[in-house]
């Protein structure tokens, strides 16, 4: 997918749900520690750990976190199973329960990825619903 559709993409999403008042908007920090959490269980190749910051659907559809690893690198998601390291830039609050995150990262080949996270808050707190990523093209310093 090509930079241009990737960003059209989202900002389709943002344009479908529409944004919520900076009133109603939880702290950034609560679902950014769900995705940071889950990446340092990626890397310490905790599957239980993971799977626990995953949203119900995933909960539902793997019951063996081994499994759930293993999909995830056939996914294609190895730049972040991988990462040395991670940045968050903007994010779209698209309700009060569901919120898009920009998460750059820097992949084992020091390309820098670009991954699309939607978050939504279940009863036990933020998990990730879902992710989109892209190689950026940009090279890491």
């Amino acid at each position: 997918m090509t930079k241009s559709l990737w960003y059209a993409a989202f900002f389709s999403l943002v344009m479908l749900f529409g944004a919520v008042p900076a009133r109603a908007a939880p702290m950034s920090a609560e679902w950014q520690a769900v995705i940071t959490g889950q990446v340092d269980a990626f890397h310490a190749e905790d599957g239980t750990a993971a799977l626990g910051f995953a949203g119900s659907g995933f909960k539902a559809r793997f019951t063996d976190p081994a499994v759930f690893l293993q999909a995830i690198r056939e996914w294609g998601y190895g730049a972040i199973m991988e990462s040395s390291s991670h940045s968050f830039g903007a994010y779209q609050l698209i309700d009060p329960d569901h919120v898009l995150q920009i998460v750059d990262f820097m992949g084992p080949d020091q390309v820098i990825y670009r991954a699309a996270y939607q978050l939504v808050r279940e009863p036990d707190g933020w998990r990730i619903a879902g992710v989109q990523m892209m190689k950026t093209g940009g090279m890491g310093a």
